[in-house]
């Protein structure tokens, strides 16, 4: 009967997992988006505010837990930073509607690594409470992924370079540095699950 009287204690990390999953779901969704299949926008969106939805929620979770495996701080901190590289995305599609640009073959492969580098994120967030060191592996690979973004930026950048047309080099400009910004979160994201396990060891 002790259980009874146990203050109620929410699994944060479980939450923070489905923040990742939705997250992996839109980002999906965006390199969709990126490699011309428009009709994916509404679906980036959606996955945006449905993972706002399960971050306020963690929030929330934070506030009343009793205790949690992990510093409070250290899991908001995971939680804000994955929403950033969603809410890039979402801006990014925002911004290529407003300038009337259609996402070209440098974006659908920078979509495609920041995709793989959530994903890395995600498997780190599954094994942050059971296996720290393969956490900080997948972390790794979120970095080593979205160095890959740098590189196909500097590429694009390059390119877009030639064209005389003004217009298109500005926009082009704007999305690439766009997509070039959500793999830094990435890195930022893994740069956290580091901090964490260090701090915990």
């Amino acid at each position: 009967m002790k259980h009874w009287f146990l203050p109620h204690s929410p699994d944060v990390l479980a939450t923070l997992r489905e923040q990742s999953h939705v997250t992996v779901d839109g980002l999906d969704a965006f390199l969709e988006w990126s490699s011309g299949n428009g009709d994916r926008a509404l679906a980036v969106r959606e996955a945006e505010h449905a993972a706002d939805a399960v971050r306020r929620r963690l929030q929330q979770e934070l506030r009343v837990a009793f205790s949690v495996p992990f510093d409070a701080e250290d899991i908001y901190t995971l939680s804000e930073r994955l929403d950033v590289v969603l809410n890039g995305a979402k801006d990014a599609v925002r911004e290529a509607e407003v300038m009337s640009m259609r996402p070209d073959a440098h974006l659908a492969a920078m979509a495609a690594s920041i995709l793989t580098g959530v994903r890395h994120l995600a498997s780190a967030f599954e094994m942050l409470a059971r296996d720290q060191d393969r956490a900080t592996a997948e972390a790794d690979a979120a970095i080593n992924v979205s160095r890959d973004v740098e590189k196909r930026y500097r590429i694009a950048m390059s390119e877009a370079l030639k064209t005389a047309d003004t217009r298109e080099l500005a926009g082009r400009r704007e999305l690439y540095r766009r997509y070039a910004r959500m793999g830094d979160q990435v890195v930022r994201v893994a740069d956290r699950v580091w901090y964490t396990v260090v701090k915990h060891s």
